[in-house]
């Protein structure tokens, strides 16, 4: 099984998918070969227009306007890490061929992607499942954190 893991800087656009997934592909093991994989799915996560919880305090609510954008820190040696120990053990478990996941740091607006998850297997049930299992594992145990940035209101 094929895991790749990688923290890039801002939003995940398909540039660097491209320039990240076809540097990896040249790495693929000799025996995965053509035919293998019948399933690819793709999970994005993509920032959403949000507005401050009701619960803020209302001096915040005040100032603030609606999200400009994420800002997403990360331990990136420790959430590389354990990107690839989710990926693995969750690929192992559901029987996928690969996991690739790219996540962001830094400062990523609304609409644009911050998360980009690929799972090749060679039917679609063990691929999907596999796709939601790792999500949910991800938001629990991988330090990476986001921090709400927002516009200021307006008039």
């Amino acid at each position: 099984m094929i895991v790749r893991a990688f923290i890039v800087d801002g939003p995940v656009t398909s540039d660097a998918e491209r320039l990240l997934l076809t540097r990896e592909a040249t790495k693929k093991d000799p025996r995965q070969g053509p035919g293998l994989v019948g399933a690819r799915v793709r999970f994005e996560g993509i920032v959403r227009l949000e507005e401050p919880r009701g619960d803020a305090h209302p001096g915040e609510r005040a100032a603030v306007g609606e999200l400009a954008a994420l800002a997403y820190t990360a331990y990136e040696p420790m959430a590389t890490g354990e990107l690839e120990r989710i990926a693995s053990e969750v690929g192992a478990a559901f029987g996928v061929e690969a996991i690739f996941v790219l996540h962001s740091r830094g400062r990523v607006s609304v609409g644009e992607a911050s998360f980009v998850l690929i799972i090749e297997s060679a039917h679609r049930g063990p691929a999907l499942r596999a796709m939601s299992e790792f999500i949910d594992r991800m938001k629990r145990d991988v330090p990476i954190w986001k921090m709400p940035v927002w516009a200021a209101k307006r008039g």
